[in-house]
């Protein structure tokens, strides 16, 4: 076999700079994939341009299992608000959860593994649109698992909560399930001088943005984390207008168990409730957008040992878990792998939370996050 060459942390902060200043948004990351493509090809890779719509997938193939690495490409509709020579140069949309980073990585490992002679097949995913959970499951659709089989899937994600030299490895759910509500509150409008007249859907909104919060408080199993979050209310356009409806939006998160499985049927009646209460009516949308992120005991084991080897084992971090969730999630439910968090906030500093108008990276974390998805493709192969 030839030798491993080392990261290029050049070339990996140019990438990663190149694709801050040009964010796209989900399913529409049309230059960020030709330039995958270009690059993949230029490192004889067999490509396949456009699945699960805008995806990328790149394979080096040969006799034995295959692994796939995957990355995720698509930016946020957020304003840059950092004053950095690399900001992005598209208005309303920004690179704010590190996604560039995510395809820099890739790239480079890619380029780190296309001179060698593998024990099996490796196969890049550059997905689209996770920010909308849709990615994932387009490409799997697409058969992205298939021809070859894949065996087993790994992944990272730059993580802010965490120092740069560190890495979070962990077995089991370490995201949360990602489940989207809307609810229509049906009532009937009138003179906000005469709220008798009226069945206000204003104040049913009220009282059911309550009573949704207690389901994690009264409904829940103390012992089970859970998150439920109304995130957008929208009713009315006059100050004296009672108006004759009101809309709610908001997610649920978990890690499995009960709760997930009752959350649907909790919010429908809680909604149902409290709108006859007053005697509104209520109309429930309930969508599952991705379920919890689990990682495989052994491949995680196995992902561990390679980031002992990266940051040494007192820089491995077996707790790290999030509410937040991943659409990786459905590649870890279709084959066994692991997902891990690599640090990427300045050591000793307060880095900007994901989604957030100001953030970045420490683009050390670049380097780590490509050694560490390289030997690790390596050890599972062999």
């Amino acid at each position: 076999m030839k030798s491993l060459a080392t990261v290029d942390r050049a070339s990996l902060i140019a990438t990663r700079r190149d694709l801050h200043q040009h964010p796209e948004l989900g399913f529409e990351e049309t230059r960020t994939a030709n330039l995958i493509a270009e690059r993949l090809r230029g490192l004889n890779y067999q490509v396949t341009p456009g699945v699960g719509r805008t995806g990328v997938v790149g394979l080096k193939k040969n006799a034995g299992r295959c692994v796939l690495l995957r990355a995720d490409m698509d930016a946020l509709p957020v304003e840059e608000a950092n004053a950095v020579p690399y900001r992005s140069t598209q208005p309303g949309k920004m690179h704010a959860c590190g996604h560039d980073g995510h395809v820099a990585i890739g790239l480079e490992v890619a380029r780190r593994l296309a001179p060698l002679e593998l024990a099996g097949s490796v196969k890049f995913a550059f997905q689209p649109a996770e920010e909308v959970s849709n990615g994932a499951q387009a490409m799997i659709n697409d058969g992205v698992l298939e021809k070859p089989k894949v065996d087993a899937a790994f992944g990272i994600h730059l993580w802010n909560d965490l120092p740069v030299g560190t890495i979070g490895i962990m077995a089991g759910p370490v995201m949360a399930s990602v489940d989207q509500f809307e609810i229509e509150i049906l009532g009937r409008g009138g003179h906000a001088a005469a709220p008798h007249q009226t069945i206000d859907p204003v104040l049913v909104a009220a009282h059911l943005i309550t009573a949704l919060q207690s389901l994690v408080s009264r409904r829940r199993d103390p012992l089970a984390e859970a998150v439920v979050s109304v995130t957008e209310v929208h009713a009315g356009r006059a100050f004296n207008v009672i108006p004759d409806r009101a809309d709610l939006r908001g997610t649920v998160r978990t890690f499995g168990g009960h709760f997930f499985e009752d959350a649907p049927r909790l919010v429908e009646e809680t909604a149902q409730g409290v709108a006859a209460a007053f005697g509104a009516q209520a109309i429930v949308h309930y969508r599952r957008l991705s379920a919890p992120l689990i990682n495989n005991e052994e491949l995680s084991t196995l992902m561990g040992d390679v980031a002992a080897g990266v940051v040494g084992a007192n820089n491995v971090r077996r707790g790290v878990r999030t509410m937040g969730g991943e659409d990786m999630a459905y590649f870890l439910a279709s084959v066994p792998g692991c997902f891990a968090f690599v640090g990427s906030a300045p050591k000793g500093g307060r880095a900007s939370p994901h989604h957030s108008p100001t953030f970045d990276i420490d683009e050390e974390s670049l380097v780590i996050g490509a050694e560490l998805l390289t030997q690790t493709a390596i050890r599972y192969l062999d």
